[in-house]
């Protein structure tokens, strides 16, 4: 008989998790469609097996394991030995582990040297998406950011954005996640190390999310390498780190070879610092990323002012980065690795197919319209509002046909000759890049001059009598009431609290607002009915009901009269007497 302990699969070590995870923890494997073939060995694999499994084999690490030398490994799987060996072949007799790829290595062999990096994206890159991009031209993408505490206490969490999203087409693949704790952070890429090519950690993410589970850098950036330190020690992945720059190139150099030392195996750099975000995010500087290419040995990925396959060539002729890594504008153009500018419906039809095999929360996929067809619905508003409340996938898809008829109409009846509006580069239904204003450049479109935007009141005296120029909040108060008017000079007139200059109250006895009043009552001992703080009335109340209780308790002291003048006093007021 065939030995039991030469064939059995490697028992999965147990996870000590704190707390209430106390527990030995068994991760549920995805199950691999049928064809599905070995990554070293290039036979069938079986449907139920996490690493790939051969026909009467335990199952594979892939680079994990590593044969160990002499005719024994050789003999228990031919397939791997002729290329370098790393399946386990059907016995374990024989096996070693292999040690993990490190640098120029893992970017080169684990990561297929990627140059077309789909980024991190909170919501936003998702499997469907990740697949869409692959499809285009992507060679390497990101989970979108996890939040270490929640995956590591929530399975549902687990399951819904990594363990029911295995997918073969979807590698290589690096799961993200922002944690502010070293401990936890490690213990949640434990969990995921088997379902990814290697684990990132974000250092550098401005959005509040990330804020509030992240290790962001500080100015002094010496923590930051001990949860890279301690998760480089325990993965049996590679771990990888994104940071933004600071102002100075030196500190930003400095923090990257930090990060290098602890371990870190490739390095993302956003040329923003964490303070560039939203209207205020500007040009990235792509000076900060060649420095840092030119001060680490590690692979570095750039990140910051990719609009197109051009800004890619450009950015890596100039800062020597291995990689280039795109956000904002991979989601308004899916194909920006394949250098073109495909129909905005073409690429929405081939998203909302793949949805329908990979579903995923109708807000995402509602975002990504969007943002696909978001210069088309500055023309079509109603349309707009129709894909905002939509509350099924089949309505968002009949929402993407409407638009696309709409738009075969414009072509139809296009003159020749004819240019995009707006200073577009292609019409409306192209996919294209989108800009993001600046703060000078908002203030124009808002009507600003030179010297200044007019103010609130000036415009709001400019809607009171043009109803088309009022916001669509304010026309849904005039349809519920016509006489309503928005003219500033109108509102009535309040009086000013005598402390802080806010409203003060009508009935307030101090004329202060609520807030002063509160505090000048309370330490004074005295009511304002016109707020409600009656704190001497139940103070007095407090006294009263204390004296009441002593002479209950102890009947003598009223018959002595050998009660305090003050209570006394109270209970006069209160109506009892004191003998």
């Amino acid at each position: 008989m065939e030995d039991a302990s030469a064939t059995s699969p490697p028992r999965m070590p147990a996870l000590r998790l704190p707390g209430l995870f106390r527990t030995r923890l068994l991760l549920a494997a995805p199950r691999f469609p049928e064809g599905t073939r070995c990554s070293c060995t290039g036979e069938p694999t079986g449907a139920r097996w996490r690493w790939h499994r051969p026909a009467g084999a335990v199952p594979c690490r892939g680079p994990k394991i590593a044969p160990a030398s002499g005719p024994q490994a050789a003999a228990a799987s031919p397939g791997a030995a002729a290329r370098g060996g790393s399946c386990r072949g059907a016995a374990r007799a024989g096996w070693r582990e292999m040690p993990k790829l490190r640098g120029e290595a893992f970017w080169r062999e684990t990561l297929r040297s990627a140059h077309y990096v789909v980024a991190p994206m909170v919501d936003q890159s998702e499997l469907a998406w990740r697949l869409l991009s692959r499809r285009h031209g992507a060679q390497l993408c990101y989970t979108p950011m996890l939040h270490a505490q929640v995956f590591l206490r929530d399975a549902n969490y687990r399951r819904e954005n990594l363990y029911d999203e295995a997918c073969p087409e979807d590698r290589p693949l690096i799961v993200q996640f922002c944690a502010n704790d070293p401990e936890v952070f490690v213990q949640a890429a434990l969990l995921a190390q088997d379902y990814c090519d290697a684990i990132d950690l974000n250092l550098g993410c401005p959005q509040m999310i990330a804020k509030r589970g992240t290790i962001v850098q500080p100015t002094y950036v010496s923590f930051q390498s001990f949860p890279v330190l301690l998760a480089n020690e325990k993965l049996s992945v590679p771990i990888t780190c994104k940071i933004r720059v600071f102002r100075e190139i030196d500190k930003t150099v400095k923090y990257a070879q930090m990060l290098e030392k602890a371990g870190c195996q490739l390095l993302t750099v956003h040329g923003r610092t964490k303070e560039q975000k939203g209207p205020l995010a500007g040009v990235a500087s792509w000076e900060h990323i060649q420095a840092v290419r030119k001060a680490v040995s590690i692979p570095v990925f750039a990140n910051g002012n990719i609009q197109c396959l051009s800004d890619v060539e450009e950015c890596i002729r100039k800062t020597g980065v291995h990689g280039v890594m795109s956000a904002e504008g991979n989601l308004h153009n899916p194909a920006l690795f394949e250098g073109r500018n495909p129909l905005v419906w073409e690429m929405a039809e081939e998203y909302l197919e793949i949805v329908q095999k990979y579903p995923c929360p109708l807000s995402y996929v509602r975002a990504h319209l969007f943002k696909l067809w978001h210069h088309t619905l500055q023309v079509y508003q109603q349309l707009r509002e129709e894909l905002a409340k939509v509350k099924t996938l089949e309505g968002i898809v009949d929402v993407n046909r409407e638009l696309k008829l709409r738009c075969q109409e414009e072509i139809a009846n296009q003159k020749e000759g004819e240019k995009p509006k707006e200073g577009l580069p292609f019409f409306h239904w192209i996919c294209q890049p989108y800009i993001r204003p600046g703060p000078k450049e908002r203030c124009k479109e808002n009507g600003a001059n030179e010297k200044g935007a007019r103010g609130k009141r000036a415009l709001e005296e400019e809607e009171d009598g043009n109803a088309e120029l009022l916001s669509k909040n304010k026309q849904k108060k005039k349809l519920r009431n016509p006489n309503k008017s928005f003219d500033p000079s109108l509102k009535p007139k309040y009086a000013k609290c005598d402390q802080c200059g806010n409203p003060k109250g009508n009935k307030c006895v101090f004329n202060m607002c609520r807030g002063c009043c509160k505090k000048s009552a309370f330490k004074a001992t005295a009511d304002c009915p016109g707020h409600g703080l009656l704190f001497k009335t139940k103070y007095e109340k407090s006294l009263s009901w204390q004296s009441s209780q002593r002479v209950i308790q102890n009947p003598e002291v009223s018959r002595r009269g050998d009660v305090d003048v003050g209570e006394t006093a109270v209970l006069k007021e209160t109506g009892a007497s004191a003998v």
